[in-house]
């Protein structure tokens, strides 16, 4: 029996109506599948770690902490997953230290929150 490949996302947003809005967006691309989220680093890097995500959207200010904590925390544990970075605060300083850190994709949220639904459909069209 043949099954359809699934692309697995966690979300990691300290506002849970980002949260739900994200997974709202992504429950209608075909094949993707949310498999979980978190509202703080220690709490996403657990959750990533159990669920191995194929990619991440991640904020950078998380609760108690920083999404900066959770890249350089899953960069040796998981490696393979793509950390697409969501943020209000789409600064050159933050951008460059969050793509030194293993960010694939930096957006800024009042412009681009649509474009993390094409780069996870664009991301699960590559794995079928």
């Amino acid at each position: 029996m043949l099954t359809e490949a699934t692309t697995k996302v966690f979300i990691v947003d300290d506002s849970f109506p980002i949260r739900e809005r994200l997974e709202g967006m992504l429950a209608e691309i075909k094949g993707v599948s949310v498999v979980g989220s978190a509202e703080s680093p220690a709490l996403a890097i657990k959750g990533i770690a159990n669920t191995r995500p194929d990619s991440v959207v991640l904020d950078i200010h998380l609760r108690g902490g920083s999404g900066i904590e959770v890249l350089k925390g899953m960069g040796t544990i998981a490696p393979e997953v793509i950390f697409i970075v969501l943020t209000n605060y789409p600064n050159p300083q933050y951008r460059k230290a969050y793509l030194e850190a293993g960010a694939s994709y930096f957006l800024d949220k009042t412009t681009e929150f649509e474009k993390v639904v094409e780069i996870i459909a664009a991301l699960g069209a590559t794995r079928h």
